[in-house]
């Protein structure tokens, strides 16, 4: 392209634009495996969709500008005072949990606040497995999610980074 020479315009070789290509930057898993974190997340006060859609997130690895969907280059999270998660609205009254025995007419109910007292890991665990993939893959990934109620965790090892959410 030719430009004048009175012109505001910046001479750029069209060709060489043309051939100018974004190269897509694909993760192997062992440098995905090796440029793992851990998260360390308090759960204390936090809504329970927000924060299970936000390690949902992490555990993909979808924080990560190299996120590459069919390899796991999620993160590990650790969440601490999972007995203080909060919901909304009217959901304390009417949420239920459903499980099947196996013999006829084994349908279970249990309300949130039974659930709350006697597995409140289950609630977060639940939650965060319906929003990562049905797959291979998206069993990895919640393999990395490590839920503790109270202030301590053995992760210790790990050196998890205490993430604001």
């Amino acid at each position: 392209m030719k430009y004048d020479s009175g012109s505001i315009y910046l001479a750029v070789d069209f060709f060489e634009m043309m051939n100018f290509k974004h190269k897509t930057k694909f993760v192997s898993k062992q440098d995905a495996e090796k440029a793992r974190k851990h998260f360390l997340v308090d759960a204390s006060g936090k809504t329970l969709g927000r924060l299970a859609s936000e390690i949902a997130n992490i555990l993909r690895g979808k924080h990560k500008t190299d996120f590459t969907p069919n390899i796991d280059t999620g993160d590990g999270v650790v969440v601490i005072n999972v007995e203080k998660l909060v919901v909304t609205g009217n959901k304390e009254a009417q949420k239920s949990y459903f499980r099947y025995t196996g013999y006829i007419g084994g349908l279970r109910e249990t309300p949130y606040r039974v659930m709350k007292d006697k597995n409140p890991e289950y609630i977060l665990t639940h939650a965060v497995k319906g929003m990562l993939p049905k797959t291979k893959l998206g069993r990895a990934q919640f393999k990395k999610l490590h839920l503790f109620r109270g202030e301590n965790h053995n992760m210790k090892a790990q050196k998890p980074i205490a993430v604001n959410t």
